[in-house]
């Protein structure tokens, strides 16, 4: 049987060669398109592809200063010397709690898209991006309370919803065909913006020392604008995705909703999670060795970058053969991964502990990507399955499209929420142990539970049932 990859369901209408070879209509409103027919090749190669192709870059720039935003705490963390009395655990704590914030902020966010519009959502939540760094800028400093500044740290989480919702615009634009790649292409741009802000980070450390933590903030001000505009003046609403009532709830009674989201825990609450710990991890658990903020901000981007770039791939990856085997053997490499950071736990070797965390940074993002894949193949499949006992086409594909968006939003919602228990199995680790090995236990145990139920549900289960090539 085909990859649900390579199916394309029938498109509706039975419009002339000419009416497809035409740009995309105007909407009756500034920046909104009535006709969007991402499925039909002559339409996509006449003038489809390169409207999409604006919008991601756009989508990709703003979600990326959003994904920094959101891992600004991770940052300023280094920062907190001594002279703010802040304890480990209670450094865990404001990188726990933006990620919990921008969980929750991710289900809200996908629907917003289908309420406002993509274009008009991604200028709302990029300029929102302004709130969190100016409370920043004037809390930020010693003497300041513990409270104000985790309240500070919670308000960052709004940069964690901005991943949704441009996935669900994004969604939108492309063919089926080319999902895996746009998404990853998409999700990796933003990703990314873990590892630039703690380059910026690293970069204000090496020149302006641990004092001038507004420096980080400086920088992102002026970005957070431009991105604002170039939304503003460059990105497009598309009108078909506009009506998803109900899509939330039909989505959470597909039982495939929870299996992903469990999955893409494995995954994105893999990358983000370490994302936030790893300068900490580093320092509490090698204190000897990184006894300064910059000797670990030295290596605290490095994981991010990877797992940033090789997202698309895993899309690709995706697109080419099937997003639940590169998601399997993905999570096989993912336990042998944790294996390698327990053991250098257990034995002290930071060399290797460095080598093992970066692996896992390098195959969340592969995951990311092949899982995301998986969202709207599943719909695809079941799409397909319905327009052969007769469902239109037109229906089918629609409803596909209207719970992929949704799924997307849960999926990522629940991912995201699997970087706070990351951090919360570190700080409890630390408090209780004084090292990590028992959160790296725990890390391992999960990826191998990762591995049995992609196998069960996804691989071996439906290799002649509907689902089957997801």
């Amino acid at each position: 049987m085909a990859a649900v990859s390579d199916v394309t369901l029938p498109t509706s209408g039975t419009a002339d060669v000419g009416r497809r070879a035409q740009a995309p209509a105007p909407g009756p409103r500034p920046h909104w398109i009535d006709d969007w027919r991402p499925e039909d090749g002559e339409f996509w190669a006449a003038t489809g592809e390169k409207v999409a192709r604006r919008n991601l870059v756009f989508s990709v720039m703003s979600e990326h200063i959003g994904f920094s935003i959101w891992s600004l705490w991770s940052v300023f963390v280094l920062f907190l010397g001594p002279e703010y009395g802040f304890t480990p655990s209670q450094k865990f704590l404001l990188t726990t709690v933006p990620a919990a914030v921008g969980a929750a902020m991710r289900i809200p966010y996908t629907f917003a898209v289908s309420r406002f519009g993509g274009r008009n959502w991604t200028v709302f939540s990029t300029a929102l991006l302004l709130v969190p760094v100016a409370i920043a800028a004037a809390v930020l400093e010693p003497g300041v309370s513990f409270g104000t500044l985790l309240a500070a740290a919670a308000v960052a989480g709004v940069g964690g919803g901005n991943f949704s919702s441009s996935m669900a615009n994004i969604d939108a634009f492309y063919p089926q065909r080319l999902k895996g790649w746009a998404l990853g292409l998409n999700a990796g741009g933003g990703n990314i913006g873990v590892a630039a802000v703690q380059l910026v980070g690293l970069a204000v450390l090496a020149t302006a020392g641990n004092g001038q933590p507004r420096a980080i903030l400086a920088i992102y001000l002026p970005l957070i604008v431009v991105s604002t505009l170039c939304a503003y003046l460059f990105m497009d609403n598309l009108s078909h995705a506009t009506n998803e009532k109900r899509a939330m709830r039909d989505v959470c009674r597909e039982g495939h909703t929870w299996i992903i989201s469990f999955l893409y825990i494995g995954t994105f609450g893999s990358f983000i999670g370490f994302g936030f710990a790893f300068g900490q991890v580093l320092q509490v658990q090698f204190a000897e060795t990184f006894d300064t903020p910059i000797k670990a901000a030295y290596l605290t981007f490095l994981g991010p970058l990877l797992g940033s770039l090789v997202r698309p791939v895993g899309g690709r990856l995706a697109d080419r053969r099937s997003g639940s085997v590169v998601t399997f053997w993905n999570f096989v490499a993912m336990a042998a991964g944790a294996t390698v950071v327990l053991v250098a736990s257990l034995v002290e070797s930071l060399p290797l502990f460095v080598v093992g965390f970066v692996a896992l940074f390098v195959l969340s993002g592969l995951g990311n990507g092949s899982t995301y894949k998986m969202i709207p193949a599943i719909f695809a499949a079941k799409a397909a399955r319905a327009v052969s006992r007769g469902a239109s086409p037109a229906d089918a594909e629609r409803e596909a499209r209207r719970r992929s968006r949704a799924l997307i939003g849960v999926a990522g919602a629940i991912g995201a929420f699997g970087g706070v228990l990351v951090n919360l199995a570190f700080r409890q680790s630390f408090l209780a142990y004084g090292t990590g090995t028992a959160a790296y236990v725990a890390f391992v145990v999960f990826y191998v539970a990762c591995v049995a139920v992609t196998w069960r549900v996804y691989v071996r289960g439906p290799e002649t049932g509907e689902l089957a090539g997801v």
